[in-house]
């Protein structure tokens, strides 16, 4: 039998939940069976069906090279064959985290570890042992990972305690978790004023970019600054998306907002798992075995992932066209789009996304009300035309260093065959 993307999809529905081993990999939202790739290079992949795609999912964000940049490989390659895992301390753990609080100003110490996930429940849990306060304030809408607090959504109102969003989620976990209205200062204050001296954090994707991208609107980030002053708690920036994509010093220089604590993923990696948490030096030495917040991890700081991290770390530093070149296809992308058609476009640098609504997007409630059955028909129009975006609406579109203009303006183009069909 010839391997294809369907029959791979019927066997491992029989081995796997859904068949996939991430949700959103199920094409549940849009119809279909999902592509299992087989390879990858520059700004596409191709499946083992053996048709390539213009990629804008890119690992989720990682790529921001582009797939297989050989700088990235080199690095692996070299440190593969040392070995691939010691569970003892290495030369590539210390030279990332000095490689990252050389570049990002708030950061004085950084604790690896293997996921976003774990970065944000890592820094949750710090945060709490440095406070002694229990409540964390997060966003509807915003995604910090799959760890158990974090998996609550706002229920009758934004100032409602949260209640679970998982099986699996108690109540008990779900009690301490706050859920404002991103981009309302008003309903952060009044947490603040109900749950007097008993929040810890407030946790925020300075960008939103899991309800689509969401941008903070002017003053936003400040007054979460602010308002953590105010009341003694700490400011953690979700930077597993932003961080190192809008710049060297990810969206807290790109809004000159600093956070206490700042968690990241993706691009550290360069491709491979990883995540990291880090911030004010006062904070950090609460973890152990500095402090008495337990924190560990086997495989934290991995030679491999850290080699491939630190080679793509230092190409952005070192080469700042990139930036440049990503961040003007971001703005032809959206200027394209815009010109399109009356939907709405939020963008920011190398992030992009287009929601079937004409009205403004500035937080959960006007995402959602952005047509998910368009995004879905013009997502299988898209793949059928090898363009492969998110499959689903609710996320971005990343542009890497290996597009190029004439791969927007291909891009474009069928967007725009897309309108015309579905008019």
């Amino acid at each position: 039998m010839r391997l294809t993307s369907e029959n791979l999809f019927e066997r491992a529905s029989n081995v796997m939940p859904g068949g996939v081993n991430s949700p959103v990999r199920a094409f549940g939202a849009v119809g279909g069976s999902p592509r299992f790739i087989q390879s990858a290079e520059g700004a596409r992949i191709m499946d083992v069906d053996g048709k390539t795609y213009l990629d804008y999912v890119q690992s989720w964000g990682p790529m921001i090279l582009g797939h297989a940049h050989p700088v990235v490989l080199d690095a692996v390659s070299r440190v593969m064959g040392r070995g691939l895992s010691f569970g003892a301390a290495t030369e590539l753990e210390v030279e990332m985290a000095e490689l990252m609080t050389s570049v990002v100003k708030p950061l004085e110490m950084v604790r690896m570890v293997n996921s976003g996930t774990e970065a944000v429940m890592s820094a949750l849990r710090l945060a709490r042992g440095f406070t002694g306060r229990d409540k964390i304030i997060k966003f509807a809408g915003c995604y910090h990972g799959h760890t158990d607090s974090m998996l609550v959504k706002a229920g009758s109102g934004a100032l409602t305690l949260g209640t679970p969003d998982s099986g699996g989620v108690t109540r008990g976990t779900a009690q301490d978790t706050l859920i404002a209205g991103y981009n309302d200062l008003n309903s952060v204050e009044a947490l603040f004023n109900s749950n007097t001296e008993e929040v810890a954090a407030v946790i925020v994707e300075p960008v939103a970019a899991n309800m689509g991208v969401v941008l903070p609107e002017a003053g936003f980030l400040e007054g979460l600054r602010a308002l953590c002053d105010r009341y003694g708690s700490l400011l953690i920036f979700d930077e597993v998306i932003t961080g190192f994509r809008l710049g060297l010093g990810g969206a807290i220089a790109y809004y000159g907002v600093e956070a206490d604590l700042v968690t990241y993923g993706k691009i550290i990696g360069g491709g491979l798992p990883v995540g990291a948490y880090g911030g004010r030096r006062d904070i950090m030495n609460k973890v152990a075995p500095s402090g008495n917040v337990y924190q560990a991890g086997t495989l934290s700081g991995n030679p491999v992932a850290m080699a491939a991290g630190i080679a793509t770390l230092k190409q952005l530093r070192d080469n700042p066209g990139i930036y440049e070149h990503i961040d003007t296809l971001g703005k032809r992308l959206a200027e394209g789009l815009r010109a399109q058609s009356p939907y709405t476009v939020n963008h920011v640098g190398s992030l992009v996304s287009q929601f079937f609504t004409q009205a403004p997007v500035r937080d959960y409630d006007s995402a959602k009300s952005s047509d998910t059955g368009k995004y879905a028909a013009r997502f299988r129009y898209l793949i059928q035309n090898g363009i492969y975006t998110a499959p689903a609406q609710f996320e971005a579109l990343f542009i890497s260093y290996a597009h190029t203009e004439a791969d927007i303006d291909a891009t474009l183009d069928v967007m725009k065959r897309f309108k015309e069909e579905l008019s």
